[in-house]
């Protein structure tokens, strides 16, 4: 029979060699992580990898190498107590699997997915970081499965995710402060491209106009407390200013109460706020702050349990990957009360 029109059942490193415009060779070294690489040759084989589909044969699982078992959290940073929440939770979790854990920091060079291909990873939990389409084919390609933590977007491949109900706990803050009588609304959002932060938005604003109540005024702070003061400012020396703010971090909401008190306005007695995450600080406020809390150290949990179950899985690619939805819940503190009169 003859060859023509008979396709191989799977792509290979000639192919990705061939799409790239480089050696096989030099395929093999980035795909194992190599460092004597341009940045510039790295890129365009994982971009490659991505455009051919390229995959290694089935690697063993933690379970069948004889490897000490190790799998990979990837973070943007290391500092502050949400960071470390969510550390905490993935210790304890592989701790309890009998599996070791590096930490890997995403810096903006992009080289974090090198760093994963040259170790006998088992798995990425991949923590307020956006991989791009070709780091995704590069791990897919090594066979390292991947778990997104609270994705900032929605993902260029599929993935597997572990998240919780932003919608619902924005929803939450705005029936806890209308059932205080509040009319006058103000949000901090933090970055407009991140997902959680628009949920958090759509969930307060919908409680609203399901009530009938007045739009909040919007303002967005980047996560950052001096960067929430400065932005909601302005809004709370207006005439009309809202007698209560959802701050969709704590550490923005602290921003809210540098800028309260330096209008003069005490809270909770004129302006009730109400934050976003449960982070120890929340509670060491002045007043100790009213929050959503967000169960982060039980993220961290639940994204190691999804990866090591699906490194044993035995199909590598089900057609639906999963994705967990922790709830969130209100906590109350003394930084919001009833509007007087």
């Amino acid at each position: 029979m003859s060859g023509e029109g008979v396709r191989r059942e799977r792509p290979t490193l000639s192919d990705v060699a061939e799409r790239a415009g480089t050696s096989i060779p030099t395929v093999s070294k980035v795909l194992r992580g190599g460092t004597d690489v341009s940045p510039a040759t790295r890129d365009r084989v994982m971009e490659a990898v991505r455009a051919v589909g390229y995959a290694r044969a089935a690697r063993a699982t933690a379970g069948e190498s004889d490897a000490p078992a190790m799998i990979d959290l990837v973070v943007n940073h290391v500092h502050g107590t949400w960071a470390n929440g969510v550390l905490t939770g993935v210790e304890s979790a592989a701790t309890a699997a009998n599996v070791d854990v590096v930490i890997t920091v995403a810096r903006d060079d992009g080289n974090w997915v090198s760093r994963l291909l040259r170790r006998p990873s088992h798995g990425a939990i991949v923590v307020l970081v956006d991989p791009a389409p070709a780091h995704f084919a590069a791990l897919e390609a090594a066979r390292i499965p991947v778990v997104l933590v609270t994705p900032m977007s929605e993902p260029s491949a599929p993935a597997m995710r572990v998240g919780v109900t932003n919608w619902d706990g924005g929803r939450t803050a705005a029936e806890h402060l209308l059932g205080l009588g509040h009319e006058r609304f103000a949000v901090v959002g933090g970055d407009r491209a991140h997902l959680y932060s628009r949920a958090r938005i759509d969930g307060f604003r919908s409680a609203l106009e399901v009530q009938g109540g007045r739009p909040p005024v919007i303002v967005h702070g980047d996560w950052d407390r001096g960067s929430a003061a400065a932005a909601i400012a302005p809004v709370l020396a207006g005439p009309d200013r809202p007698t209560a703010v959802f701050a969709c971090s704590d550490l923005m909401a602290m921003g809210v109460y540098d800028a309260a008190r330096a209008a003069g306005l005490r809270v909770p007695e004129d302006l009730s706020v109400v934050g976003f995450d449960d982070v120890p600080e929340a509670s060491w406020g002045s007043p100790p702050l009213t929050t959503v809390r967000q169960p982060i150290t039980e993220m961290g949990e639940a994204a190691v349990r999804l990866l090591l179950s699906a490194d044993a899985a035995a199909d590598p690619a089900p057609a639906e990957l999963p994705r967990v939805d922790l709830s969130t819940s209100l906590v109350v503190r003394a930084s919001t009360r009833r509007v007087a009169g």
